[in-house]
């Protein structure tokens, strides 16, 4: 019986040194950027969501309308909105903005990325895990999140 006690401790031991020694991982990189002026598309892992990608169902997720054609004003409403929600801000250029949202207890890191597109009005987003192959759907609840903070600023 003791033996079986301290292999379960050791297990658990070990587990949480993993999830420790993944989060420590997940602190190097950095978002992917766009390619060919569009969002990356997500891997094949459920720790993934974005806009871009009609054809991708596992992945996808409806962008974010808006009406007004000043992308500097809309950009500010997401920064604003995204700063409320705990993101820190790693990268911007024209239309385009990079976030970093890192848990409390582990310290992982996911990246939140925004692409305003001018010509059809929509805010595109990718919310995505650094590592690992689940996420319990935390960006998926990231950019529904940002849609509702983003539209109540609106109002």
């Amino acid at each position: 019986m003791k033996i079986v006690i301290i292999i379960i401790v050791t297990l658990i031991v070990v587990a949480i040194l993993a999830l420790f020694v993944l989060g420590q991982m997940s602190q190097s990189g950095e978002a992917n950027g766009l390619f060919e002026a569009k969002l990356t598309k997500c891997p094949d892992k459920p720790n993934c969501i974005c806009t871009e990608f009609v054809a991708d169902a596992s992945h996808y997720i409806d962008p974010i309308g808006f009406s007004q054609s000043n992308a500097a004003e809309v950009l500010s409403r997401l920064k604003i909105s995204i700063r409320e929600m705990g993101g820190s801000i790693q990268a911007e250029a024209d239309n385009y903005l990079a976030f970093t949202f890192t848990s409390s207890i582990f310290r992982f890191v996911d990246d939140l990325e925004i692409r305003i597109d001018t010509d059809q009005n929509m805010i595109h987003m990718r919310s995505a895990s650094r590592v690992g192959r689940s996420d319990r759907g935390v960006n998926k609840k990231r950019i529904e999140q940002l849609k509702k903070l983003f539209h109540s600023k609106i109002e």
